[in-house]
């Protein structure tokens, strides 16, 4: 095999389509509120605690994928993870009473999830040391693309079908990409006769010996792993509570609902941009670089959003907001592997993973609750960038972690 024909793009390729498939889908979560609502007469904080239970438990569940992708690999895990994602979307078309919106987003959607970060960027680490952030970034593009179209695609279904029929197309649409992309994943370059993808001819030759890096247990020992941990648990909450409710935000100041749920479009794109932008440079100024910038961008813009009264304002935190999103999520693996290595990445991620993800379960709740004592958003807003300048710090505070190691092909 000639390095015309790696492997690994073709681990990139499905990767890109089972990120378009999964996190769109995961966007359209705040298009149904209002129907849920009108229908139900559900308050926002109970449909909120299901997007923050299926955040909570894709956080949990990702620990074990992670472990699953590091002794098994890829295929397997995300054949399961298609199936309870698909299989939650199409439930979702059968709600009756808030306890199935429980068990079929917040149970199925959640597990479904739990494999779209950590299983297919932990790959993506594997295949590639050069180029690792420029290839993230074009899995992570999926995803941009997907909360794009997604969102876009399912308020049309809404307007045509209703809200059960879109939840049908959904599911439907989910299941197919998945368990399509799951077809080409493979653990790692050694499984084919390859290195790591280097730049260089010796790429198609396999590498000699194991992965090397710090052990589960070593890294969780570190100060670098949970300044991680933290910045991540901040960027979460903060970032699903506005997936949640920046639509009924907007929508509450007076714009109409079709403007007001293109504002997750907007996220959409810019994040696409981000993710390309900020993967490919961390290859050049580093992934720790990289990392704050997001942040950074993130807690302006919150800082704005506390002010914003109108569409083109709220466009303006959309960008912002994308932008931050989407280069956080290219980011973080390749900075994982820049500070522990490869040999224990999946847990490793998974664990941070699911740090992250209790912040955004409880964000979104915990707003949809301020919204319901206060009729407001206000208190929510600042208790965002509070939390973003603490998540913004901890990534200053990263320092190289010296462990002795090399990169497989890099020694």
């Amino acid at each position: 095999m000639t390095r015309s024909y790696y492997y690994g793009y073709r681990i990139v390729a499905a990767c890109f389509i089972i990120q378009i498939a999964g996190g769109g889908a995961f966007a359209t979560y705040g298009l149904f509120f209002s129907d849920l609502q009108s229908e139900f007469g559900w308050s926002r904080a109970a449909i909120s605690g299901a997007s923050s239970l299926a955040t909570l438990l894709m956080g949990a569940a990702s620990i074990l994928c992670g472990r699953l992708n590091d002794r098994i690999g890829p295929r397997i895990v995300m054949v399961v993870s298609g199936l309870a994602l698909g299989g939650g979307y199409l439930l979702m078309s059968r709600l009756g009473a808030v306890w199935h919106l429980y068990v079929a987003y917040g149970l199925l959607v959640g597990i479904g999830m739990s494999t779209q970060d950590v299983v297919t960027l932990s790959t993506i680490a594997r295949w590639f040391i050069a180029r690792r952030g420029m290839m993230s970034g074009i899995v992570k593009v999926g995803t941009g693309v997907g909360q794009l179209l997604v969102p876009l695609a399912a308020a049309t279904l809404i307007a045509i079908y209703g809200w059960r029929g879109a939840y049908v197309a959904i599911g439907l649409f989910v299941l197919l990409m998945l368990l399509v992309g799951a077809r080409f994943l493979r653990r790692d370059p050694q499984s084919a006769g390859l290195r790591p993808f280097t730049g260089r001819e010796s790429d198609a030759v396999p590498v000699p010996g194991g992965e090397v890096g710090l052990t589960l247990a070593a890294g969780v020992r570190t100060r670098q792993f949970w300044l991680v941990c933290l910045s991540e648990f901040t960027m979460s909450f903060c970032i699903m509570t506005t997936l949640v409710h920046l639509v009924n935000h907007a929508r509450d100041l007076g714009v109409a609902p079709a403007a007001a749920g293109a504002l997750l479009s907007v996220i959409g794109a810019s994040s696409i941009a981000a993710r390309f932008l900020l993967g490919s440079a961390s290859d050049v100024i580093g992934c720790r670089k990289a990392f704050s910038i997001c942040f950074g961008m993130l807690f302006v813009g919150l800082l704005w959003l506390q002010t914003a009264a109108s569409l083109w304002m709220l466009v303006i935190y959309a960008i912002a907001d994308g932008f931050a999103r989407g280069g956080n999520f290219v980011v973080i693996s390749p900075l994982m592997a820049e500070l522990f290595g490869t040999r224990a990445h999946g847990a490793l991620f998974g664990l941070a993973t699911f740090i992250g993800t209790i912040g955004g379960a409880v964000g979104p709740l915990l707003a949809g609750r301020i919204f319901d004592v206060t009729s407001s958003y206000s208190t929510a807003f600042i208790l965002l960038s509070v939390l973003m300048g603490v998540g913004l710090a901890a990534t200053l505070l990263l320092r190289p972690l010296v462990t002795g190691r090399t990169d497989p092909a890099s020694s």
